[in-house]
């Protein structure tokens, strides 16, 4: 049997020149402030892959996190890392390739990302309410095998979303600052949007737990079910906005004591008409 020219390589010296000798790169993001470059490339028999290569030492650490992760954790809603390879001192690893748009690009456009006509963001928030809300409630899905494989959140934003306008589906990238938890912060801060963090996550000391993914996906709802940028136009029941407001309040023991309380109290608020 042929070797598969991605998942049975264990080792490179060099990614790109790998990856054009065995099919077609038809896109590279290099401008990434994570210290990883990735590509698409396309095999001759079709198949499509997604290649991220780590480039710094920060990078390695990050990956090498994200691989433990996807060990832990599999939902079908989360993108998988199925193989990795050995890059000089550093990883590579390798995904399926699926369509979307990442609803932000930090590096490319900023803030103005969000709110740019025809925007991934500003697109998503012109859905009608029944699928964006499909949409977020497959995000609060995945997180509960994350809750239940003892993982919490870090650096979960809207850069990690990836939403396909075709089929309608929304996957999960990129996951890989998450963590086993509970876990002490040693740090100043951790990585992440000032829009999705805990109070705690810029604590040094605080206890990262899955009350912090509670507030992360509280406020991912909050962003992705609002027809603009500046949380003035829930277009959700008063209800659902009650339970955000709980989900994301600042003292971490008077929110949803776990990702399940918050994803039936959701649930149930959608029952209700005010």
């Amino acid at each position: 049997m042929a070797l598969h020219p991605l998942l049975d390589v264990t080792e490179l010296s060099s990614v790109e020149a790998h990856l054009e000798r065995a099919g077609t790169v038809f896109t590279a993001f290099r401008d990434q402030d994570s210290g990883c470059v990735s590509y698409g490339v396309r095999l001759p028999g079709g198949e499509r892959w997604f290649v991220k290569e780590g480039t710094t030492d920060g990078a390695r650490i990050s990956l090498r996190r994200a691989w433990s992760f996807h060990r832990a954790v599999r939902h079908p809603v989360i993108v998988p890392q199925v193989h990795r390879i050995a890059v000089r001192s550093n990883w590579a690893v390798v995904m399926p390739w699926h369509e979307g748009e990442v609803l932000y690009h930090p590096a490319a456009g900023g803030p103005a990302d969000r709110i740019a006509p025809g925007s991934a963001m500003a697109r998503f928030r012109a859905l009608p309410l029944p699928l964006a809300t499909r949409a977020w409630e497959r995000v609060l899905s995945a997180h509960l095998a994350v809750e239940a494989a003892g993982y919490v959140a870090v650096d979960f934003y809207d850069g990690a979303l990836l939403y396909d306008f075709t089929g309608n589906v929304m996957r999960l990238v990129d996951l890989d600052e998450y963590r086993p938890g509970p876990f002490v912060l040693e740090e100043d801060r951790l990585p992440g949007s000032r829009r999705f963090m805990a109070p705690e996550e810029y604590e040094r000391g605080a206890t990262i737990d899955v009350r912090t993914t509670v507030f992360a996906l509280g406020r991912a709802a909050r962003l992705l079910l609002d027809a603009g940028d500046d949380e003035g136009a829930w277009r959700g029941s008063p209800a659902r906005l009650r339970v955000l407001h709980r989900a994301t309040r600042a003292d971490p023991g008077q929110r949803f004591a776990s990702v399940r309380r918050f994803a039936a109290a959701w649930r149930a608020a959608g029952r209700c008409r005010s």
